[in-house]
């Protein structure tokens, strides 16, 4: 493990970073805690928070790879976008998602609806921190060089 390349990325990338590896720890505590208490309710708005921190940062990362006609800019429209559709990635349009449900999700506990909002949550953490974590370890993405080296 070599925390170089991640030291060195852009400010936003480290916020991206320690945000999604917080919310993937506190997301593990919280499946394993006791549910309905009040620290499970504490750790529980510290992991929106830090949630909401990581999805809003991936907005600002624009360094996917473009694969020719299989780009995956889903945002641009060849000669009718405008300067920033042009780094829009699928990626994008997944945060978009997730960032709609989490309010979903914290809606079903206040609600006390109990079943949705632990499916829900349990996707919410499924997708973003281990999908989403998996994909970072593109042998082209920075955490590749952190967790495999360069």
């Amino acid at each position: 493990m070599n925390l170089a390349p991640l030291l060195d990325a852009a400010p936003v990338i480290k916020i991206h970073a320690v945000a999604a590896l917080s919310v993937f720890a506190l997301g593990a505590l919280q499946l394993a805690a006791p549910k309905g208490t009040i620290p499970h309710r504490a750790i529980g708005w510290t992991w929106v928070g830090l949630m909401a921190v990581m999805l809003l940062s991936g907005f600002f990362i624009h360094d996917i790879p473009q694969y020719g006609p299989f780009s995956p800019k889903l945002c641009e429209v060849a000669g009718k976008s405008l300067g920033w559709m042009t780094r829009c990635a699928g990626i994008h349009v997944v945060t978009l998602s997730f960032f709609l449900a989490l309010p979903y999700a914290v809606l079903h506990a206040r609600r006390g609806n109990v079943r949705h909002h632990r499916l829900s949550m349990l996707l919410l953490w499924a997708g973003a921190g281990i999908v989403g974590g998996l994909f970072t370890l593109d042998s082209d993405r920075i955490m590749h060089a952190v967790v495999f080296g360069p």
